[in-house]
């Protein structure tokens, strides 16, 4: 993946991080070392305390999506996967409704080409 392409997608979790992958995703956007990113961590831990710390590495793990399995090619990709990770229930039930609405023009084209009047109508138009 290019930088203009992480860049436009912007910093998800990592799947290979350590605690919650905050850490490694932001190496990744980056374009860093993971250990710099995590060094970076520990001297904010160090300078601010515990808690501050804490709190914002745990609110970037809730702001961040994860990483996607595979790479996204496309804008459309993009987007199917941006509201997957927002609302996957509702995803899915759209998912679900394209496939319906799929299956009830096949059904219908089944319908048509089964009756009996298409088989006269192509009888006759031969």
């Amino acid at each position: 993946m290019s930088n203009s392409e992480k860049s436009r997608n912007g910093p998800y979790r990592s799947r290979n991080g350590k605690i919650c992958g905050v850490c490694a995703g932001l190496a990744e956007h980056f374009g860093i070392s993971t250990f710099w990113t995590r060094i970076g961590v520990v001297v904010l831990f160090l300078i601010t305390g515990v808690w501050p710390t804490l709190i914002l590495y745990f609110v970037a793990a809730l702001l961040m999506k994860p990483s996607p399995v595979r790479p996204l090619s496309s804008d459309s990709e993009k987007e199917f996967y941006d509201a997957y990770v927002r609302v996957p229930k509702y995803t899915i039930h759209q998912i679900h409704e394209k496939f319906m609405n799929l299956d009830r023009r096949i059904q219908r084209m089944e319908d048509t080409v089964t009756a009996r009047a298409y088989d006269w109508d192509r009888r006759f138009s031969s």
